[in-house]
């Protein structure tokens, strides 16, 4: 355990930030310690715990305490949670930590009605105290320390604290977003004392403290464990904001929860092994699309046609990922077959008809934008790695926050279905479906590849084609970042970046899709290329 020194923490090498909070990946500058990728705070907090002889795990954990006091619209330890993929013992042994929001015990199908529309009626699902369930981030970053950091919960806490109590100065985007959500946020008590000043939002360039937060992290660290805020002090006070509001958490729902460790689900390929977070995260999905792509053998298909390739692959796994996948503690989920070999090769042959045809496969399916998360990737010159993705949901989550302890809650519950008898509809103690996707990528039982991504249902897509083209075209990081994404939900509508390339696009509308331009999710990276660490951020 290293003492935390401010100074030190504050005065993180300059050529580490920069690369840290960098578009795209570089070799411009190789610090010998290594890196933390996907947030300039995280990315400046991480570098110093590096060279303070922390690890890898040390510094994506302390990172991600720091952003949760800073990035205010993304993720706090009230967002609803996590996933993370680790490469821990010198990158050899690969485990994940889930780290979901659990839905209260009180929770049912019946929890939000539905109009005749077929819609939550006010939509409490998404903003108030019913759309929160079991913060799950907390316990998840002290899981992730206990797997393989060296540093102790005290000590990672130690730059978070500080902000919170010494304060930021808000940027703009801070500040546009803090206005955004103003409507919901006048109508809670906790959050019009936080995010107003003197009856209106914050503005740009002021200082924003949380005070309030800073005495529950300082709580924490004395306590060097999370236990208090789920079966202590802070949780009889979680517990009396929910109810007091109308919410469904419970002292009972807060004691039961634990962040846990599960078994990454992987896929072999072209001597590469992708490991990624299990359900209820959304790497399986991209393991299956691809499965697919490979069964398609694309690479063998007429030029004209590698996109649709691609395209049908993605769609074909959104279409199972929207009907059949849900918590698996609680449905039958068909794990097995959606990776099996088998069923890879016959999806192939029904996208095969379809690119012979010239025409999409139809699909019944139902979009239902989501945004939001916070990912961050650390890789260091011992060898370890990790991809950590956490979350409020939206922006600000529920936007409800705790009064008098300044922590505003996330929306998990929003990620559940509502149609009832779904496999991902609201049920007591399930962990709903989500779209985090961090992975690693090893060669020879060795880490080369962190990376994940934030943007909603966006990620999975723009996962899938990194990992397509650095596992199965042996692209660098630095290109496989760089190329065009597309994103789909399944239906016939297209969203391609504007750099996607023009004969592509005008093939694809050709076929039959609903083209338009659109962003994409941003990934952060951080790989192994000949004993180079490269970090990337697109």
């Amino acid at each position: 355990m290293q003492p935390f020194n401010r100074r030190r923490m504050l005065g993180a090498s300059a050529a580490a930030v920069i690369v840290a909070g960098s578009a795209r990946a570089t070799k411009a500058v190789q610090p010998e310690v290594g890196f933390v990728v996907g947030d300039p705070e995280a990315g400046r907090v991480g570098a110093s715990v590096l060279q303070a002889g922390g690890n890898a795990l040390d510094a994506i954990v302390s990172g991600a305490f720091a952003v949760a006091v800073t990035a205010l619209n993304q993720t706090g330890i009230g967002g609803y949670g996590g996933t993370a993929v680790l490469a821990v013992e010198g990158g050899r042994r690969i485990v994940s930590v889930d780290f979901n929001s659990a839905a209260p015990a009180a929770m049912g199908e019946s929890t939000f009605p539905l109009n005749a529309q077929g819609e939550v009626i006010n939509g409490v699902n998404e903003f108030g105290w019913l759309a929160s369930g079991v913060p799950g981030i907390l316990a998840g970053l002290e899981l992730v320390l206990k797997t393989g950091g060296t540093w102790s919960l005290h000590d990672t806490l130690q730059p978070a604290i500080a902000i919170a109590r010494d304060g930021f100065q808000l940027s703009p985007s801070l500040a546009a977003s803090i206005r955004g959500a103003a409507a919901q946020f006048a109508k809670d008590v906790g959050s019009r004392k936080l995010y107003f000043d003197e009856g209106v939002p914050k503005a740009a360039g002021s200082t924003f403290r949380n005070p309030e937060l800073a005495d529950v992290l300082t709580i924490l660290a004395k306590a060097n464990s999370i236990d208090p805020f789920y079966r202590g002090e802070l949780a009889s006070k979680v517990a009396a904001e929910f109810q007091k509001n109308g919410g469904l958490v419970t002292v009972a729902d807060m004691a039961a929860y634990q962040a846990r460790l599960a078994k990454p689900v992987t896929l072999e390929s072209h001597g590469l092994t992708i490991h990624t977070a299990p359900l209820t995260a959304g790497g399986l999905s991209v393991l299956q699309a691809l499965r697919t792509l490979e069964a398609l053998n694309s690479a063998a298909l007429a030029a004209d046609v590698r996109s649709m390739a691609a395209v049908e692959s993605l769609r074909w796994a959104w279409r199972d990922r929207l009907r059949l996948l849900g918590d698996p503690d609680h449905v039958k989920v068909p794990v097995t077959k959606l990776l099996s070999v088998e069923y890879a090769m016959e999806t192939a042959e029904e996208i095969s008809r379809a690119i012979a045809s010239r025409r999409p496969i139809a699909h019944a399916v139902s979009s239902n934008r989501q945004s939001g998360t916070i990912h961050l990737s650390s890789a260091d010159r011992h060898g370890n790695f990790a991809s950590l993705t956490l979350t409020h949901g939206g922006a600000y989550g529920a936007r409800v926050t705790l009064d008098g302890l300044g922590i505003t809650l996330g929306h998990g519950m929003s990620r559940f279905d509502t149609q009832p008898g779904h496999p991902n509809s609201p049920g007591p103690n399930k962990r709903p479906l989500h779209n985090m996707v961090p992975t690693i990528v090893t060669r020879d039982r060795q880490a080369i590849l962190a990376a994940g991504g934030r943007g909603g249902r966006k990620i999975p897509n723009a996962m899938f084609t990194l990992l397509t083209e650095f596992v199965l075209r042996n692209k660098s990081l630095s290109e496989s970042l760089a190329t065009a994404r597309v994103h789909t939900e399944g239906g016939l509508t297209l969203e391609l970046e504007s750099s996607w390339p023009k004969e592509d696009r005008a093939k694809l509308v050709e076929f039959g899709y609903a083209v338009k331009t659109a962003g994409n999710a941003t990934l952060s990276a951080v790989a192994d290329e000949r004993g180079m660490l490269v970090p990337g951020m697109r």
